[in-house]
């Protein structure tokens, strides 16, 4: 057995139904939740009726997605993850025999998927409290907003550049 496969397994041992998943993907975290005994929920995004891969970066620009119940080991891959309930702070996780209960009549829908609304966090985090929360999108969105900004600031000074150089102002 390869050492992040004793890894996983040690860590998956330590896991508990209802907790939050964080995997860490080259270039984002994808988001998952322990139901228990090795298996996940999480959704899958679908393309043109076939379901892709979330290690697949045109993946995330899915407008729909699959609720998979899947073996952690195998959503993970060769990924590393880790437990991280960051929001039980704000919100109160709801019993976990509830969680569960939500999350099994959910496998195997199609659902609406967004990468800034409607995504892999929001699912889990709705299931775990019932809010649907993603601080991954929300820095996007914070992101979005500067670059917006900027290049709003940008064309201005453009404008007004050209104007003085007209002798406009």
């Amino acid at each position: 057995m390869a050492s992040s496969d004793r890894q996983n397994e040690e860590i998956c041992n330590d896991l508990q139904p209802g907790d939050l998943i964080e995997i860490f993907r080259p270039a984002y975290q994808h988001w998952a939740l322990y139901l228990g005994d090795g298996y996940v929920i999480n959704v899958a995004p679908m393309e043109e009726n076939t379901v892709a891969s979330f290690s697949s970066a045109k993946s995330v620009f899915s407008r729909k997605a699959l609720v998979k119940m899947q073996l952690l080991k195998d959503v993970v891959g060769n990924d590393t993850y880790k437990v991280n309930n960051k929001y039980d702070d704000k919100y109160t996780p709801l019993p976990a025999e509830d969680i569960i209960q939500r999350a099994e009549i959910l496998i195997g829908q199609e659902i609406c998927y967004d990468l800034l609304g409607n995504n892999c966090e929001h699912f889990v985090t709705l299931l775990r409290y019932g809010e649907g929360v993603s601080d991954q999108a929300n820095r996007a969105i914070s992101a979005i907003g500067f670059v917006t900004a900027a290049a709003g600031a940008f064309s201005l000074l453009g404008i007004f550049q050209n104007k003085s150089r007209q002798g406009q102002y």
